[in-house]
């Protein structure tokens, strides 16, 4: 025997609610981009004066409540609860567990309609029913059967619902502003880049990309989008991750320029020019950044890791580099998110290279952004020599093999890292710069379709 409870159809007698609030609302939604929001709701109430509860419906479904403030002119908060249990079919019997309900059956025959009372019984895993001296259950055999119920239960809600009791000195409508925490309300920076390989030119456009799962809509909401990263106290390190490897640096530069978006304390922020509706389940995106012809270089990128022989040759990085000074650049700060290229093929139609992410970065910086492994360009690196110099001094000669299949000469930044502690390079065949005091660089131009190649001598510990 089967036991579903959807098959019931709920008819329920609504009671009026504790303290109906007036239809004046106006939301403001100020969104962070780690999943959290603040709420300011402001709503006008009608007070008796003296105690008494007030009922928030339409508040976030995964609404903080430790984080909640209400304020209104005289008066004051005695307690708060929030209820988050949904009223539906399956709620409504789970409450009347030990109470008795009204079991309408319809003859399918005469479409006459018998009722009797119940009690209910248990929920679990179907509904059980004492109905006089008998048990029964509820089953789905076709058989057109409805439940009433006498009321909603007290705790069971249509929508998520914050109550309050508070005392007030006088009579009156006033204005209260709810405000409060929550996740399930996030933005994120999205960036489209279109690379003019003629001119070595970028157009730039950015967008935010707003997505709502809080359980509720917010509708004609005056939107602030705060960039940055605002600490959270339960927001602990994945210490299991610190010996992983980064990702590549993109920020090559980090900028000294001040740009002329509002700041607050150390972030920025981004209001939104119109009010706007954030639908509960919705994705929105909104452009705040469209900058074209800006001055931009294409390159490559090889990293060596250790002093050790590649077995094969090994693809070298496409890497696309841009300014975002005020002078010669996109001339904006940019939030932290994922920026996108393309590149026109020859029909003169834009098609996708690859992504990079970026982080927090402040107007007048250099980006240096991967788009993925070169196909033409690769670099192999081979350890021609290894010498014992003493007990724990080696010498290691290496050699670099540059290959370019491409029609034209290429420039690859080749680094070698790993340098730790008294590491030096004793002889080198082209001179290199220290990027740091574990890496060290050289800029390799390989012919094209034609070899390079590069040697260096390394004295290192262990």
């Amino acid at each position: 025997m089967r036991t579903r409870l959807l098959v019931i159809v709920c008819t329920v007698w609504l009671q009026t609610l504790p303290c109906a609030l007036a239809a004046e609302r106006s939301v403001s939604v100020t969104i962070y981009a780690d999943d959290l929001a603040l709420i300011q709701d402001r709503r006008d109430v009608e007070l008796k004066g003296g105690r008494q509860r007030l009922e928030f419906q339409d508040v976030s479904a995964q609404i903080r409540p430790e984080t909640v403030s209400l304020t209104a002119a005289d008066i004051s908060i005695v307690e708060q609860n929030f209820d988050f249990d949904l009223l539906t079919p399956a709620k409504l019997m789970e409450k009347a567990v030990g109470q008795e309900v009204t079991i309408v059956r319809v003859n399918p025959a005469t479409g006459a309609e018998t009722r009797e009372q119940a009690q209910v019984l248990a929920t679990n895993g179907g509904v059980v029913l004492k109905i006089g001296q008998h048990i029964e259950v509820l089953r789905d055999d076709g058989l057109p059967v409805r439940v009433i119920f006498d009321k909603v239960p007290d705790n069971l809600r249509a929508r998520p619902t914050l109550s309050v009791t508070v005392v007030g000195g006088h009579a009156g409508s006033r204005q209260a502003t709810l405000s409060y925490l929550t996740p399930g309300l996030g933005w994120k920076a999205d960036y489209v880049a279109l690379y003019n390989e003629g001119d070595g030119k970028i157009d730039v456009q950015g967008w935010v990309t707003l997505s709502n799962s809080s359980g509720v809509n917010y509708d004609n909401a005056q939107t602030l989008l705060v960039a940055g990263s605002p600490a959270l106290a339960d927001a602990g390190t994945n210490r299991n991750n610190i010996y992983r490897a980064q990702p590549r640096a993109t920020l090559q530069q980090a900028g000294t320029e001040s740009g002329s978006h509002e700041r607050l304390g150390d972030y920025y922020l981004y209001p939104l020019a119109e009010r706007t509706t954030i639908a509960n389940l919705q994705t929105k995106q909104v452009s705040f950044l469209d900058v074209h012809g800006v001055p931009a270089e294409h390159g490559y990128e090889y990293r060596n890791q250790w002093l050790g022989t590649a077995e094969t040759p090994q693809s070298a990085k496409s890497i696309y580099s841009f300014s975002t000074s005020a002078h010669a650049g996109l001339g904006d700060q940019l939030p932290a998110g994922i920026l996108r290229f393309y590149l026109r093929d020859k029909r003169g139609d834009p098609q996708f290279i690859g992504e990079s992410r970026i982080d927090h970065t402040p107007m007048g910086s250099t980006l240096s952004l991967a788009t993925g492994d070169a196909f033409d360009v690769k670099v192999r690196a081979v350890v021609e020599k290894r010498t014992r110099l003493s007990t724990f001094d080696w010498q290691s000669d290496m050699r670099y093999e540059l290959t370019n299949a491409l029609p034209r000469p290429v420039t690859v930044k080749l680094l070698q890292e790993g340098l730790w502690g008294d590491s030096r390079i004793k002889a080198e065949s082209q001179k290199s710069t220290r990027r740091s005091a574990e890496t060290a660089e050289w800029a390799v131009t390989v012919p094209a379709n034609g070899k390079a190649g590069l040697t260096a001598s390394f004295e290192t510990r262990f």
